[in-house]
């Protein structure tokens, strides 16, 4: 899961405001709910010392619509400089809260960045296409639908016979299949740019495989259709809604699964992936982790143990003990955090990326684990944990 978003917040010495908020707009009246959930976070973030300029950024921002359906929750983190993070999250938050301090949430926006896709809704007839790019991605926030027409306009073929006929029939298909191209080539060049995870593709059954099949293989890759969009009239949005709620649900099991995947067979073969705390901390310091993996209870603001761990200004200064943090020379710019927040924030600084575990996926010593980009003979080896008798070592782990 990619996390490489919250990086400038390591770039802020802060103190930051962080807003957990139910954003559901159930019906007409959904604007004021929101507002009045607002409210008592306000009251909450100026009694902490919050400036009112930081309070008037944050409600600038949380009192636009998400348009997003359904429930849904949102994380914000902001400084003097403006709102840094707002991310859409699909299950609200069982309570409404906000925050200023030292440290931003980084777990809870982590925790939205693993439920959000950044992905391309396309639309397609046989005249052109409508592309709307996730809220929840954040690439493009609150973007309209962009209309992309292919400028060919013998679109539908006549019931007539003889060469007319043909002739208007070819030169029909031609129009759909130069229709698609030009759709193909502007969905490759925002592709380019925005880089998303998923292309859904969906619309009228003779133009979504003449768009796919006029992708480039990278964009074609990425490409999931879903049943049931049109551009025209007498589409049942609800049912489409459904087909891409599941097919986003279907996404993110499928990302995870590919990383706790490589995390069991690396620990299988004791070389490309560690866990417990100790070692997790010792790969951050040296750059090693490709993705941090943490029980999916930690996501859920749960307390790592109540552990807290030291960092420097470097995202790399991270260890267990004021003194062992020091012994790498650091001295200066000192802080101690909770260990979660800690091992999230020096994953941020290495470009890593960030998975939760549910229960049951994988063995996690003390609920922390990583797989890593390299190794060497300095990375710490532990023999499989079902395999060491080490019980002791198992405290909050996943079996």
């Amino acid at each position: 899961m990619k996390i490489d978003w919250l990086k400038p917040l390591l770039g802020h010495p802060g103190p930051f405001a962080t807003v957990y908020i139910d954003a559901t707009r159930a019906n007409e009246a959904g604007d004021r709910e929101v507002e009045n959930r607002w409210k008592g976070v306000r009251r909450t973030l100026r009694q902490e010392g919050a400036p009112d300029a930081v309070l008037e950024d944050l409600e600038e921002v949380v009192l636009r619509p998400t348009r997003v359906g359904g429930t849904h929750g949102r994380v914000l983190i902001a400084d003097d400089t403006g709102v840094l993070v707002d991310r859409v999250v699909k299950d609200p938050p069982a309570l409404t809260k906000g925050s200023w301090g030292p440290v931003p949430a980084l777990l809870q926006a982590a925790r939205a960045a693993d439920e959000s896709v950044d992905y391309v809704r396309v639309v397609v007839d046989r005249q052109g296409a409508d592309l709307t790019w996730s809220v929840a991605g954040g690439h493009v926030p609150y973007a309209e639908p962009e209309s992309v027409e292919g400028g060919h306009d013998v679109i539908n073929k006549v019931r007539t016979g003889g060469l007319s006929h043909k002739r208007i029939e070819s030169r029909a298909e031609d129009s759909w299949e130069r229709n698609a191209e030009a759709v193909a080539a502007e969905l490759e060049r925002q592709a380019a740019e925005y880089r998303p995870e998923l292309v859904l593709l969906t619309g009228d059954v003779r133009a979504v495989p003449l768009v796919r099949g006029a992708l480039g293989r990278a964009t074609a890759e990425l490409v999931v259709e879903v049943p049931g969009g049109g551009r025209g009239p007498g589409i049942n949005e609800a049912a489409f809604e459904s087909n891409v709620a599941d097919a986003l649900d279907s996404f993110r099991e499928r990302r995870r699964e590919k990383v706790l995947a490589e995390f069991r067979q690396e620990q299988g073969r004791e070389s490309g992936a560690v866990t417990s705390v100790e070692d997790v901390v010792a790969v951050l310091a040296r750059g090693q982790v490709k993705e941090l993996v943490l029980a999916d209870e930690y996501g859920q603001d749960a307390a790592l143990d109540g552990r807290s761990l030291w960092i420097g200004p470097s995202p790399m200064h991270i260890a267990a003990s004021k003194e062992e943090i020091q012994d790498l020379g650091v001295t200066d710019g000192l802080e101690k955090l909770p260990a979660t927040v800690a091992l999230v924030r020096a994953a941020i600084g290495q470009d890593a990326g960030l998975t939760f575990a549910p229960e049951g996926s994988v063995e996690l010593i003390e609920g922390v684990g990583a797989t890593l980009r390299w190794a060497d003979e300095g990375t710490p080896r532990e023999v499989a944990a079902t395999m060491s008798g080490d019980d002791s070592r198992l405290r909050g782990e996943i079996i």
